[in-house]
């Protein structure tokens, strides 16, 4: 496929007859030749056009209609490997790619500093979500990462590696909401902003009022072991921000993948 190569603003054009994203020169290191469908032909790296906005041409060069931040064109982070061993990570230029198998069984081990607990992921009934929470976890990104919002009967919340609930992995995702009726004591679910709004922050239903939330947060798994150390969670004294005054930390989460 012949691609027709034109002076761009900012170093990137859509070329009208192929369709095909042109780049000429460099754009640091966040377009690698042969990673992820990005190709080199004649010395111009090329890949394949994506809807994230639209040109509009001025002169010679063509600029951007909409603006988007370069970190759209970002190649993402790989997934982790399964045994643990990727060194931790807790920014990342995207979603993570898909590193689950829907088919197979996940299960992790929250290792806290008042115990640990043992959830069942549902990777069939939220599949993204799961995917986001093993892909985090793998890269170590929840160890050492305190539980900074507790409310007894409600939920304790954690996930934010900056500890003020604000914080986050560099990007969100959509969500995957349950039918309402579907939260439990020991169900685990995202925290959000609003709609689509994923990040890392998640919560553990911890008491009846967490229970009759609206299905408003991608519900992703439940407690199956440990629910007394999530009684004693909720219980721990908290200042008027519903932050403990004790820090109740995350010390490592640990993915299972059974067949």
């Amino acid at each position: 496929m012949a691609i027709t190569t034109v002076r761009v603003s900012r170093g990137l054009a859509k070329d009208s007859e192929s369709g095909v994203m042109a780049i000429r020169g460099s754009i640091g290191n966040r377009v690698r030749p042969g990673v992820d469908g990005v190709r080199c032909l004649g010395g111009t790296l090329a890949m394949a056009a994506q809807p994230l906005e639209t040109w509009q041409s001025v002169g010679s060069d063509l600029t951007r209609r909409s603006a988007v931040d370069q970190k759209a064109f970002d190649v993402p982070t790989p997934c982790p490997n399964p045994d643990g061993s990727s060194p931790r990570q807790t920014e990342f230029d995207g979603p993570p790619p898909t590193c689950i198998d829907p088919s197979k069984t996940y299960t992790a081990e929250i290792d806290t500093s008042l115990g640990e607990m043992k959830v069942h992921l549902d990777a069939i009934g939220a599949p993204n979500t799961v995917n986001n929470f093993v892909f985090l976890a793998r890269y170590h990104y929840y160890d050492g990462i305190i539980f900074h919002r507790i409310i007894n009967g409600f939920m304790c919340q954690g996930g934010d590696p900056t500890g003020t609930g604000r914080g986050g992995p560099g990007y969100r995702f959509a969500d995957e909401l349950p039918k309402p009726g579907r939260y439990e004591i020991g169900s685990i679910a995202m925290a959000n902003a609003g709609p689509n709004t994923n990040g890392s922050q998640f919560f553990l239903v911890s008491g009846p009022n967490g229970a009759g939330l609206p299905p408003q947060y991608s519900l992703f798994g439940k407690v199956i072991s440990g629910l007394e150390v999530l009684d004693e969670m909720q219980r721990v004294s908290t200042d008027r921000n519903d932050r403990p005054e004790t820090d109740v930390v995350i010390n490592s989460v640990t993915v299972t993948e059974t067949d």
